[in-house]
């Protein structure tokens, strides 16, 4: 068997690297090593000297563990990444984090770690190259046209998302779309025959997908599989490679005590004798660095593309620029001046609806106008209105569609479309029960950690959906959302308001949104021109009075009850309020100290009324104020029952404001 010192110059720089850090994984970058080699030296179309470059193959390594093995493959190919990167392993603010974190610049694709979700990243990463080939490629002329190839582990496997994933990757012919299942047999515990015994080739083969089983310490067996899996166009293909993780090490190949922890000094000598590799630690010689070089290939293939590209722009200019416009990631020529006229309308035609409703009537204008938007829901199409005037169905008889069927899958989904937009060109959205975000919660985590654009749109927002009960009543859900860094949620109290959300989540550059609508109906809220483009500041006053008492502050569908208590306390007490209407905390929680005072004027007390618990909203109050929220599960019984039996009645607000006013 051939361990060339190309392959071990991967092992020993994540050895190396593993005990200079005193932590980390060195057991699958040594198990890997010949896997890498055969697709790193062999097949996968990338430059190091552009990693932007947008035909390039995507690597994503799920068993995110072993990012040791992606350092070292990036440092010895030509990317940005030292040898003092490659030492500063694990270390604050260094480019090699102890798991991959996405950064582009240096060749990280993707932030992996949270196991399986990488794989589901892969799917969407694919998922996005076959919507814009089939939208731009010609029969002659192929600008997008590359693989996505993925590392993943036992860990992976095991966990739920991967069957979500991979399922619906094999419905949908993703036949561009590589796997490498390091099949080791280890993970943390030991073992793993002890408890995952599935037959995984039976399981991919009822997916759909091709698979092949080979020597993952053959380069040439790997080599071969990759060949087969390149020429298979249209199933997805998962290559088993059978491998001893740490391998090489004479004590601990083969066992969990290579899996998370260094080596130590004495092992690693051993482990060099046997692997006969005669250089100290960090050093690599030259003409290993020469065998693994990638910029002239690099240059190369990304040049060639440039050609084609100019091909692409003479036999059709408009397809062209709108690629460039695609990639770029830029909203469409006057696409903001015909929003502000969609808004006009949506201010003179506003009507009483249940805002998923609105939703629908915004993605009406958004979807026509944005030809990156792709949709989706988790089974709940009819339910969550994710389905425009201008949606067609994703499918494999049309793969220029822009709304996707994802089922039953709200963890895959979200992964899925962190993967989608990674890939670039693509926005989606993609829609399920404000309760189920439970099950996304990992893939929206990620998504504000890599500050990806997402949009997740959650309707059914309340205990107000009714009959459904508890199970399915959010109550915790927004708070939750609320306190992930880097994620803004807006729930709207009508079309206007949504209109505005909606737009925020479209031009959103560096954080995913939330989208939180309700299934009752709401009421359409007057306002004037400064009110609407004080809704963009995610809180604002809808009704100011100079003898203002207390301010009344309501989001969503919660809105319209205030205004009814508003009135109450006037008309029965002489009570007058400021009644604020807050679709977005954390953008209103973002701006000035001055605009915060000129709407929460200092001196009143606040009450908020909210269907939902209420620790979001502490930051806003002094210890008086106080909230209308539920801090129990809900009930199954009608909406109008549900709302009298938790209090959000108007006498019930006028009585809380009344004893507020009166402290």
């Amino acid at each position: 068997m051939h361990h060339s010192e190309s392959t071990n110059a991967l092992r020993f720089l994540s050895i190396d690297a593993v005990q200079k850090a005193n932590s980390g994984h060195p057991g699958m970058p040594m198990g890997m090593a010949e896997i890498a080699t055969a697709l790193w030296k062999n097949h996968l179309k990338h430059n190091p000297a552009n990693p932007h470059w947008f035909n390039r193959d995507r690597f994503v390594l799920s068993n995110g563990h072993g990012s040791m093995l992606l350092y070292s493959l990036l440092h010895l190919t030509g990317y940005d990444i030292s040898m003092s990167d490659i030492k500063d392993f694990r270390k604050l603010k260094s480019k090699t984090p102890g798991h991959p974190e996405l950064d582009l610049d240096c060749g990280i694709e993707t932030t992996t770690g949270p196991l399986g979700q990488g794989i589901a990243n892969a799917v969407g990463m694919a998922i996005s190259e076959k919507i814009l080939s089939a939208q731009f490629n010609t029969e002659k002329l192929k600008p997008v046209d590359h693989y996505t190839y993925a590392f993943l582990g036992d860990g992976c496997l095991m966990e739920g998302i991967s069957h979500e994933a991979c399922s619906f990757a094999g419905t949908h012919n993703l036949g561009k779309l590589i796997c490498f299942y390091d099949q080791n047999g280890i993970s943390i515990d030991g073992e793993i025959e002890n408890w995952f015994t599935d037959d995984s080739v039976k399981r991919f083969d009822s997916y759909g997908w091709q698979t092949i089983c080979v020597d993952g310490h053959d380069v040439d067996e790997v080599d071969k599989a990759i060949i087969s899996a390149k020429e298979e166009s249209i199933r997805p293909t998962m290559i088993f490679c059978r491998t001893t993780i740490g391998f090489g090490s004479p004590n601990k190949s083969g066992t969990s005590d290579v899996h998370g922890a260094p080596l130590g000094d004495d092992e690693i000598e051993k482990t060099r004798k046997v692997l006969d590799w005669k250089y100290e630690p960090f050093e690599v010689p030259q003409h290993v660095y020469e065998y693994w070089d990638a910029k002239s290939s690099g240059a190369e293939l990304n040049n060639s593309w440039d050609q084609l590209l100019i091909e692409y722009k003479k036999s059709d200019d408009n397809k062209h620029k709108e690629l460039l416009r695609r990639i770029s990631g830029k909203v469409t020529d006057n696409f903001d001046e015909r929003y502000i006229e969609f808004l006009r309308s949506c201010n003179e035609e506003n009507s009483a609806m249940a805002t998923r409703k609105a939703s629908q009537l915004c993605l009406d204008f958004f979807v026509k106008e944005l030809p990156e938007l792709v949709g989706g829901s988790a089974d709940l199409t009819p339910s969550n209105n994710t389905f425009s005037k201008s949606s067609a169905t994703f499918s494999n008889s049309n793969p220029t569609g822009n709304h996707i069927n994802y089922g039953v899958r709200e963890f895959g989904m979200s992964a899925i479309m962190n993967g989608m937009v990674l890939h670039g060109g693509i926005k989606p959205y993609g829609a399920t029960f404000l309760v189920f975000t439970d099950y996304a919660r990992n893939a929206v985590r990620l998504s504000a950690l890599m500050k990806l654009p997402n949009i997740f749109v959650y309707t059914h927002d309340s205990i107000a959906l009714g009959e459904d009960g508890p199970t399915h009543q959010p109550v915790e859900h927004l708070v939750t959302l609320r306190s992930t860094p880097n994620l803004e949620s807006w729930r709207p109290a009508d079309l206007v308001e949504t209109a505005v959300a909606w737009k925020n989540a479209v031009n959103s550059k560096d954080s995913p949104t939330c989208l939180i609508f309700s299934r009752q109906n709401t009421s359409a809220i007057p306002r004037n021109q400064n009110q609407i483009d004080n809704i963009d500041k995610g809180g604002y006053l809808v009704k100011e009075n100079d003898n203002a008492s207390i301010s009344l502050v309501a989001s969503g569908s919660e809105l319209q009850l205030i205004l009814d208590a508003a009135e109450a306390l006037e008309k029965d007490f002489g009570i007058a309020s400021n009644v604020i209407s807050m679709p977005c905390l954390d953008r209103f929680l973002d701006n000035e100290d001055d605009y915060h005072s000129s709407i929460l004027k200092p001196n009143l007390p606040i009450l908020v009324v909210e269907l939902s618990h209420p620790n979001s909203w502490y930051k806003l109050l002094n210890k008086k104020d106080k909230v209308l929220g539920i801090e129990t599960f809900g009930e199954s019984a009608p909406a109008n029952i549900l709302l009298e039996h938790f209090g959000f009645t108007t006498s019930n607000v006028v009585e809380m404001a009344k004893s507020l006013v009166d402290e």
